[in-house]
């Protein structure tokens, strides 16, 4: 595959699932000139509001969205898309609507790789699982000409990979992580720490939940320095090796 052509297409629920998921990755291939694009289902409108309070809950979701502007142009994710569903109203969404937009927006990108959550939604929480389904039934129907015609032409993506629920830590401590993890891809991205960290900084509203989660446990520099994820559909079935998700490409 010419390089110049790589390109890898983030499909997430609220803004900051992007930064604390996959902000390394997408650190790690915007240096290598990869084309980056968001899919952000939701503006984060049932979140907090920072502690304290930064903005007012009608002022929430332009507030989410700004961050999450700023920590894309952080990251180097240069493309943004937003479904405009309500927060935690994800699993409600008429289904043939989501399809249909998230393949005309696949058609569009056209991405060599499509990333999102897995299918227990890493963290079991509604919408990160209505939009892990929403994202691979997308994916099958893009690269079908007979779904959505009127959404552009039929494109199929390479690999589609999963976030997955694994401490990275845990990972990180196994001998053999392929066979005892069952995870596929594990990135070393320690080089963007800084950025990843700063990324997560940039969602103010939410630092309360993302300072537990990344900076006020002992092994946070472990955590912040791997990023961990699953194969879940590959049309041709190549072997997959770590360290790099365009292997073999």
């Amino acid at each position: 595959m010419n390089e110049d052509e790589r390109s890898i297409l983030f499909i997430f629920a609220h803004p900051d699932d992007e930064t604390f998921t996959c902000a390394g990755t997408a650190c790690r291939y915007a240096a290598e000139g990869v084309r980056l694009a968001l899919v952000t289902a939701t503006r984060g409108e049932a979140g907090k509001c920072g502690q304290p309070p930064v903005c007012s809950q009608e002022e929430l979701p332009a507030v989410r969205e700004g961050e999450l502007r700023r920590a894309a142009e952080i990251i180097g994710i240069g493309e943004l898309h937003f479904l405009d569903y309500k927060d935690k109203e994800l699993t409600a969404a008429p289904v043939e609507e989501v399809r249909r937009a998230l393949v005309r927006i696949i058609r569009e990108v056209r991405p060599t790789i499509v990333i999102t959550f897995d299918p227990e939604g890493l963290n079991l929480h509604p919408d990160h699982i209505a939009i892990s389904r929403f994202t691979s039934d997308a994916v099958a129907a893009a690269a079908d000409a007979r779904w959505f015609p009127e959404a552009g032409d039929a494109h199929e993506v390479e690999r589609l990979l999963w976030t997955t629920p694994k401490r990275f830590d845990e990972v990180a401590a196994l001998d053999n992580p392929d066979r005892e993890a069952g995870v596929d891809y594990i990135l070393d991205v320690s080089y963007w720490r800084q950025a990843k960290a700063e990324a997560l900084r940039a969602h103010r509203t939410q630092q309360e939940s993302i300072n537990k989660i990344f900076f006020e446990i002992p092994n946070s520099e472990v955590i912040l320095s791997m990023e961990v994820y699953r194969q879940a559909w590959n049309p041709r079935s190549k072997q997959l090796p770590f360290g790099d998700l365009f292997a073999e490409l």
